[in-house]
């Protein structure tokens, strides 16, 4: 009976196995501001951030 002769580490065994793909990711447009950004991630409008529609802090406060 054939076997390998040494031990194949569970990280090259889980490569091969894999079938996942890289996927781009899903990006949503802000009713507010009209940006497109990534899904549940802040995101800045001139200077402005923005956290679903709502400014979370104003371009005075991070200067």
């Amino acid at each position: 009976m054939a076997h390998p002769k040494r031990r194949i580490s569970k990280t090259r065994r889980d490569k091969r196995r894999t079938h996942y793909k890289a996927e781009l990711p899903t990006l949503a447009k802000c009713q507010t501001t009209g940006t497109v950004h990534l899904f549940h991630r802040a995101y800045f409008v001139d200077g402005d951030l923005y956290y679903k529609g709502k400014l979370v802090v104003p371009a005075k406060a991070t200067a």
